[in-house]
This record gives C-alpha cells, sequence and structure tokens, in this order.
C-alpha cells in the first residue's frame, strides 16, 4: 500500500477506511441512519437509469438510437478530518498537524522520516528541484496532502490550502 493511502485508511477516507471498518456498533444515528438511506436509494435509483439507458440502446433495426442520458458522478462523503486530527492532538499537544507534514505523519502513527516523506514527495509527484530541499519539499508535502485529502472527501479548512 502506498503512504498517501495510508494516510487516507487512517483518517477514514475512501474505499481503504470502508475494507479495514470494524463490525458497525449497534448505536446508529439518525443522521447515519438518513445517510444509509439516501445511499440505498441512490444506488437503486442508479441501477433503474442503468436498466432504462440498457433498454434505450435496444432499438429495431433502421431506427436511429436515442443519445444515451449523461448521468452524475457518485458525490464523496465528507469526512471530518479536522476532528479527528484534533482528537489525536490531545495525546499529542506537541504535535502540530496545522504546519507540519513530520507532525502530521507522527500524528497518523505513518513513519515521518525523510526516506518516507521523500517517498511521499515523490509518490504525489513533487517537482525535482522543490525536492532537492528538504525544507521546501516539506512545505509542498504538507499543503499537497492536505490539498489530496481534501480532494478525496475530507473536510480542510480553506486557510490551510492556501
Amino acid at each position: 500500500m502506498n503512504i498517501f493511502s495510508t494516510i487516507l485508511q487512517k483518517l477514514g477516507i475512501g474505499k481503504a477506511s470502508e475494507e479495514v471498518k470494524a463490525a458497525p456498533s449497534a448505536e446508529v444515528t439518525a443522521a447515519e441512519a438518513a445517510a444509509d438511506a439516501a445511499r440505498v436509494q441512490a444506488m437503486a435509483k442508479a441501477t433503474q437509469e442503468a436498466k432504462v439507458n440498457a433498454a434505450a440502446r435496444t432499438v429495431a433495426p433502421g431506427a436511429i438510437p436515442a443519445a444515451p442520458k449523461p448521468t452524475r458522478p457518485a458525490a464523496i462523503s465528507v469526512v471530518d478530518v479536522v476532528a479527528k486530527l484534533e482528537t489525536l492532538s490531545k495525546a499529542h499537544p506537541e504535535l502540530d498537524w496545522k504546519v507540519s507534514i513530520v507532525d502530521l505523519l507522527k500524528l497518523l502513527e505513518i513513519d515521518s522520516g525523510f526516506t518516507s516523506r521523500k517517498d511521499l514527495a515523490i509518490e504525489l509527484g513533487c517537482p525535482a528541484d522543490t525536492m532537492a530541499d528538504s525544507a521546501r519539499m516539506n512545505v509542498w508535502l504538507h499543503k499537497t496532502v492536505l490539498q489530496k485529502i481534501a480532494d478525496n472527501g475530507g473536510n480542510i479548512p480553506a486557510n490551510l490550502l492556501d
């Protein structure tokens, strides 16, 4: 598994988090139940639309087929990353995840050594000239990791993405 996937998994974001979730607790909030119901409805609607679109593509010989109806991509559910990281920060108040990639990785219990950070930078496409200076690489990494977390459904505040 690559380093960024590990970050997403530790934050409970995306497919990686769904694969490692523990058995659901008996307590389900009304919001969770409503969200689950909405997901089920959306899946049922998408299945029905797929059937209709497939039926529309089956046309009589010589007939002009109808153009397929465009479909929307599935919505990404938002994960409260800030709340998760703030909760983790209570046990480690010396770590400032909002400023430091090293502290963010330490908070998530991921190797924060130079080699791991360099591997993460390569994985995320850091420019070579930025990688030549470890301080610049760290700043680039921090900003890029937060942006990619946001791109994958994490609620990163705009002031941390600037």
